[in-house]
């Protein structure tokens, strides 16, 4: 494999960042002259100053290993599995069982399942294997034809919002494979009856909704009526491993009254008893009727 020099990758995420020469070298503490001196391949930067520069271009800690790689230094930041993790692993654990009953997922940067809590797991049971292999990827499992994308009320505003997302995630990481999921995803077409007022913020089914102003939900149709959830976004801070550096938690929440009802019934009763809520047939959330 042929790295690209160190100076082309310090110039590469520069420009990324839309900062200027000046503006890196003030505020990682090296002369404007060094700086371009790096750039051009004219100096070689130190572990330290590698270190200074990446920190102030929020570079991703898989990429500041390639920057340390092409200027000849071994690599700074390890990649543990997620169960390697020691107390960060507990802490997601406490999030995923803590959250229930609301749904909770764990993802990498290109938004692959790595753990989820049991109220999450209902939303993707139904998912058929061919959006299982080889990992759940969250995006396809909601917006995909396959998928949730037929449960989806407002399937055109919840695709526009992901599409922003990825290139946003994109533009962050320079992760090519964000740029293929990102076209994927722009070419699912608009699900049969999916309801476009809710492209407008609306809690589509819930008018009335006091908090309707606030947040535009994903609104689902299941066997238990129509829910509507919003997510929250978690990363943890000052990463030093690359997975935990690539790692998000995503907690939903119920944006109505309803929702918060159904998730709170299902997790009082088990699969043996599938009958409970609303006279569905089942405890997933697999089709609009029961």
């Amino acid at each position: 494999m042929t790295r690209q020099p160190v100076g082309t990758l310090v110039r590469t995420w520069r420009e990324r960042r839309h900062r200027s020469q000046l503006d890196v070298a003030v505020a990682a503490d090296v002369s404007s002259r060094h700086l371009s001196f790096i750039e051009t391949g004219r100096a070689t930067p130190s572990r330290l100053m590698i270190a200074r520069i990446c920190e102030e271009l929020d570079v991703p800690l898989r990429e500041r290993n390639e920057v340390y790689l092409s200027a000849g230094y071994a690599p700074v930041h390890p990649e543990r599995p997620l169960e390697d993790l020691g107390a960060a692993r507990a802490a997601v654990d406490a999030v995923l069982s803590g959250h229930e009953p609301y749904p909770t997922a764990v993802v990498n940067v290109r938004w692959e399942l790595l753990a989820a809590n049991r109220a999450m797991r209902r939303f993707l049971d139904p998912l058929p294997d061919s959006l299982r292999k080889p990992k759940i990827n969250m995006l396809r499992a909601s917006l995909h034809p396959d998928g949730l994308a037929g449960q989806l009320r407002n399937y055109a505003h919840w695709r526009d919002h992901t599409v922003r997302r990825v290139r946003r995630q994109r533009e962050r990481t320079a992760d090519p494979e964000l740029t293929a999921l990102c076209e994927e995803i722009e070419g699912y077409p608009v699900p049969d009856g999916s309801d476009e007022d809710a492209a407008h913020g609306s809690a589509v089914g819930q008018p009335d909704s006091p908090d309707s102003d606030l947040l535009a939900p994903m609104v689902l149709d299941t066997p238990f009526g129509t829910l509507s959830l919003f997510y929250v976004l978690s990363v943890f801070g000052a990463p030093r491993d690359v997975t935990l550096d690539e790692i998000a938690l995503e907690t939903m929440f119920p944006a109505d009254g309803h929702t918060r009802e159904v998730l709170f019934a299902l997790a009082e009763h088990d699969d043996r008893d599938p009958q409970h809520v609303d006279g569905a047939k089942r405890q997933s959330f697999g089709s609009a009727s029961p």
